[in-house]
């Protein structure tokens, strides 16, 4: 078939290919087509004239503008920074109530204290702070330390049984490890304790034989009413807030074997700063969150 033929349709030539009676059309590119490569390439040539664009044997052009992306990203930077400064200084200087009280602050914090929680905290408490088995939920009211503001800052500052050299110390004894109780003993304990908190209603003779072996072994760190004593860290077992859980298997497990729960000390990490924003953050923010 020759080049020169015309398809009777459309009229267009052919290429001279044909596959089962299907001919090529040797159509012409559209013309917007041709305006597009020409524009693109005229905008391309306007570029490498005003901005940075070919590599040199040390150094690029650097254009009519000289624009330099890696200055422009670096006075970014360093704007970011002396921002920081300011209200690092400001942070510093103000207890928890005056940060709450100061509007700008607290959008700082809103702003930047989620991302502290979530790259320091949530893998241990959660996202919303409610916590886990083995992790204490801290949107709650029921602290093992204090939840005054001194007594949470310091809890982020040093730890709980951390390798921080002012860390606080906390651990249960294992009353069935170490024979100090009896299994059947420790029975009767875990009936009395579930008592408390109205989880079990045990014998008026077991109840009486528990609070006995209770005075005798628990009461100098839960405090003889169970309601805990933050100076030690030791939990209130009068209330519904379990960390480990509050059913018969696993407070047999707790009583018999101990428990000793670990917190790193964050002065080393966060600063004076973040410890004061993710403070407020925990105490404030998280709670009206719904936890």
């Amino acid at each position: 078939m020759s080049v020169k033929e015309r398809d009777p349709l459309t009229g267009h030539q052919t290429t001279g290919h044909e596959w089962n009676g299907i001919t090529e059309l040797n159509t012409r590119v559209p013309r917007a087509i041709w305006w597009f490569i020409g524009i693109t390439h005229l905008w391309a040539l306007v570029m490498w004239i005003l901005l940075p664009t070919w590599p040199l044997v040390t150094s690029y052009t650097k254009g009519i503008l000289g624009l330099d992306q890696r200055e422009l990203v670096a006075g970014e930077i360093e704007a970011g920074e002396r921002y920081r400064e300011h209200w690092v200084v400001r942070f510093e200087g103000e207890s928890l109530d005056g940060i709450r009280q100061d509007e700008t602050l607290m959008e700082v914090v809103s702003g930047a204290a989620p991302a502290i929680w979530g790259d320091n905290c949530a893998v241990c408490h959660g996202v919303s702070g409610a916590g886990g088995p083995g992790f204490p939920n801290l949107v709650d009211d029921a602290w093992l330390w204090g939840g005054s503001d001194e007594a949470v800052l310091e809890s982020i500052r040093v730890g709980i049984n951390s390798a921080h050299p002012e860390t606080q110390f906390s651990q249960m004894l294992a009353f069935g490890e170490t024979d100090i109780l009896t299994r059947e003993q420790i029975r009767t304990v875990v009936a009395y304790v579930q008592s408390l908190s109205g989880l079990a209603d045990p014998p008026p003779q077991m109840r009486e034989e528990g609070a006995m072996l209770f005075a005798d072994n628990c009461a100098s760190c839960h405090g003889e009413d169970a309601t805990g004593v933050n100076d030690l860290g030791a939990p209130n077992l009068t209330d519904d807030a379990w960390i480990y859980g509050g059913d018969t298997e696993t407070l047999f497990v707790t009583i018999h074997d101990g428990r000793m729960g670990w917190m790193p000390g964050w002065e080393g990490r966060l600063t004076q700063a973040e410890r004061k924003m993710l403070a407020v953050y925990l105490l404030d923010v998280l709670p009206e969150e719904g936890g």
